[in-house]
């Protein structure tokens, strides 16, 4: 059987359509750079969208999964394994939390956070305390639980009925908040920085209200830092940054540097109640993720890398207020580190694509976060000179759609 042409058109013919990828199809990345079938060259804004937090092919993260590979691949969790107990140990060690449950992606470490929560609650003040708050815009995941809790009606419909017990109210209102939370909410669950919303960061006197809130009606306080965790913001945890501290957090993306794994971080108080054979996962703890997890969060957590982020965010934003000088195509520029997002001028909402489209023709790979915003998720350590080729390459994109 000869072998098929593997191309952007397979795709079409082999994978379910709820992706619709670029046409290009990359092969190879090192550091910020990236290589398509054709040879072509890119730079990478995109990072696997917040995920290779370390860029592409990192040294140490290959040598740390090949040494693996040559162990122990596998076990099920009827066996601990030694990968697996370093990574929650780094993990507890330099965060707020006790516990660590291990899982596969961001989607299944907020679905063990929301199952914990009902269940904390459960357990200690009765069956009726179910309700979890959650807000407009939010982005969870995309198991049906995850994305009942994430604040965008787009990503339910079709699906439902949906799961029950779950409101909605708008980001940085602490008003709205405060009536609609209750003796029956259970927990409160925010991302730091909306990411797939737009890039909205949190109020600091928005997020210490949230927390005062959850304490006085004995709901916990769930932390989604699959974006912004691990480095992403100049602190290891986002919440670090704002001065709250929550009982639940989730991390993913960049935690494994671009190999799959999710974590959920949780304090003594609340991590009883996933008691044997409450949750699971078959490849939670592997110790191939686990040991490239554990290379990747101590070299993400030194002052060299974390340190360098707000250097480079300022530097990202003084590139892009030149293009907004010359172009007036953005009304506003947020971020929180190398988390970054531009909205577009009303004229040209709806059409982020197409600056995405065009910025690949000129060899950088962005991202959009909605219609309206465009999302840059670099490496930590992307090199100067390629974020102002980068920039240089995004404006001539800009420039080439708005004179189509």
């Amino acid at each position: 059987m000869s072998q098929p042409t593997v191309d952007r058109a397979l795709f079409d013919q082999v994978m379910v359509p709820n992706y619709n990828p670029q046409q290009m199809v990359p092969v190879r990345g090192r550091g910020s750079r990236v290589w398509d079938q054709a040879g072509n060259e890119y730079i990478d804004f995109a990072g696997g969208i917040a995920v290779n937090a370390l860029g592409h092919c990192h040294p140490e993260l290959v040598a740390a999964l090949k040494d693996q590979a040559d162990e122990l691949w596998h076990l099920s969790n009827t066996f601990t394994n030694e990968p697996a107990l370093r990574l929650a140990k780094q993990l507890t060690d330099n965060t707020f939390a006790d516990k660590i449950f291990f899982c596969n992606s961001g989607a299944e470490a907020n679905e063990a956070a929301f199952k914990l929560a009902r269940k904390f609650a459960y357990d200690n003040f009765g069956p009726e305390k179910n309700e979890i708050i959650s807000f407009k815009q939010g982005f969870h995941g995309r198991t049906l639980f995850t994305v009942s809790v994430g604040g965008q009606p787009k990503y339910r419909e079709g699906f439902e009925p949906a799961p029950g017990g779950i409101t909605h109210v708008p980001f940085n209102d602490i008003e709205a908040l405060k009536s609609a939370i209750s003796d029956k909410t259970c927990a409160v669950v925010m991302e730091p920085i909306q990411g797939e919303g737009g890039v909205i960061p949190a109020d600091p006197d928005f997020a210490k209200a949230v927390r005062e809130l959850c304490d006085a009606n004995n709901a916990l306080l769930v932390f989604d830092e699959i974006q912004t965790g691990v480095g992403r913001t100049g602190e290891l945890y986002a919440y670090m940054g704002l001065g709250v501290t929550p009982d639940i957090l989730t991390s993913a993306k960049a935690l494994g540097g671009g190999f799959p794994v999710g974590a959920m971080l949780a304090t003594d108080r609340v991590a009883p109640s996933l008691g044997f054979g409450t949750h699971g996962s078959t490849y939670g703890g592997n110790p191939l993720a686990c040991t490239v997890a554990d290379k990747a969060l101590s070299l993400i957590n030194s002052k060299e890398v974390l340190g360098a982020v707000a250097e480079k965010n300022a530097l990202f934003i003084e590139e892009l207020n030149k293009i907004n000088a010359k172009h007036n195509i953005f009304s506003e520029v947020r971020s929180g580190g190398l988390l970054i997002g531009a909205e577009l001028v009303e004229a040209w909402h709806g059409k982020a694509a197409q600056f995405l489209a065009a910025a690949r023709e000129e060899g950088l790979m962005i991202l959009v976060a909605g219609p309206k915003v465009i999302r840059m998720t670099p490496s930590l350590i992307i090199p100067d000179e390629d974020i102002r080729e980068g920039m240089e390459k995004l404006e001539r994109a800009i420039a080439r759609v708005l004179a189509a």
